[in-house]
């Protein structure tokens, strides 16, 4: 009786198995993670250049949000792959609890006893014997996943609070960053922008194309942008934003539509930056592109990123490399959980009015 009591008690025994070190591992890094970027929050506000300090806020933000997301990934996984291996066990754990519940219901001298007499109860006496062992395995396993299972909720429902205040604070850094950029006056100028000569640039324009070949013409001061020859570079800068290429340079959509380009695929909200120090020639909606921001790096060489939410900076301005540009729509920041890049920045790279690889420029992993 002593043997089975203690077969039903070690099924709630705590247990820690490899599964839930990985993930207790996980989450400890992301919270980790979120610690740190709430600490470069905290002192943003007191950097000198407060651009740069919040941009790597995000930064560090947006790394946390991505080691959450992961962890809530395998937690949810871990979850839902120990619900199916119960479920598939559920018949032969109902025969185990039944099993055991009628031998430990049993009174003490049936127990001893079996109606063939001594060799009977001998016999009976070295099969329940042999079936014990058997029970304790049992037991043990069930156990185990019982005690995994609820640290795989505990789990995600700590990281699904993580989450949340990753959320807080990756908006909140982002309105700062918003407002420092709106803020600074400390950025040099090439030239002024003529509003009326670049609304009559668009009117008049119908492609990318015409558009950039006219841009150099509206110009107030004469000045025709970036001088440095920058082709040193070609294959060496970052990508503008986070992400990976969904589409190739001039491979058509689904829609059998191509374009001289690539398609990045990005988290919703991510900061899109200048890979190299660039003139702002154009900032603002442009054809069917949405939001678009035109840089000049060098001599007859452009940088078009198209996509964007909101665009930072005014047209002339002359930004250091790693320069916010703009956003993408966060919007599907409320869907984070799902750790899918839901979000799409089209970027092209025009050389002497010609549209080029732009894999050519950027490392691309």
């Amino acid at each position: 009786m002593r043997r089975v009591l203690g077969l039903i008690a070690c099924l709630w025994l705590p247990v820690s198995g490899a599964h839930a070190q990985s993930e207790q591992s996980l989450a400890e890094t992301a919270v980790a993670q979120l610690q740190s970027a709430s600490f470069l929050l905290d002192r943003a506000g007191s950097a000198r250049d407060r651009v740069r300090a919040l941009t790597e806020t995000v930064a560090a933000y947006e790394a946390a949000l991505d080691a959450i997301r992961n962890g809530l990934r395998a937690a949810t996984i871990r979850e839902t792959q120990l619900n199916l291996q119960l479920d598939a066990k559920r018949d032969k754990i109902e025969r185990l609890i039944a099993v055991l519940q009628a031998i430990g219901n049993a009174p003490e001298p049936s127990m001893l006893l079996h109606p063939m007499g001594p060799t009977g109860t001998a016999r009976a006496g070295m099969m329940l014997s042999d079936v014990t062992p058997a029970l304790q395995e049992e037991a043990n396993t069930l156990r185990q996943e019982l005690n995994d299972l609820a640290q795989a909720r505990r789990l995600r429902e700590q990281t699904l609070a993580a989450l949340q205040d990753g959320l807080i604070g990756v908006q909140t850094a982002r309105a700062r960053l918003s407002q420092a950029i709106s803020n600074r006056t400390d950025l040099p100028r090439k030239f002024a922008e003529d509003p009326v000569q670049t609304a009559l640039l668009l009117s008049s324009t119908v492609s990318l194309e015409e558009f950039a070949a006219g841009l150099n013409q509206i110009a107030t001061d004469g000045d025709t942008g970036g001088t440095a020859d920058i082709s040193t570079l070609k294959g060496t800068l970052a990508l503008p934003v986070l992400g990976v290429v969904l589409r190739g340079y001039n491979e058509a959509d689904a829609a059998g539509i191509k374009r001289p380009g690539i398609i990045l695929a990005t988290r919703g909200g991510a900061i899109v930056s200048t890979p190299v120090a660039a003139t702002i020639r154009y900032r603002g909606p442009l054809f069917d592109y949405g939001n678009v921001m035109i840089l000049e790096p060098g001599t007859e060489t452009l940088f078009v990123f198209a996509g964007l939410e909101t665009v930072y900076g005014d047209t002339g301005e002359v930004i250091p490399a790693g320069h916010p540009v703009g956003m993408m729509s966060n919007t599907n920041d409320i869907d984070a959980g799902n750790g899918v890049s839901t979000e799409t920045l089209y970027v092209e790279v025009r050389e002497n009015n010609n549209p080029v690889d732009p894999i050519n420029w950027f490392t691309v992993e």
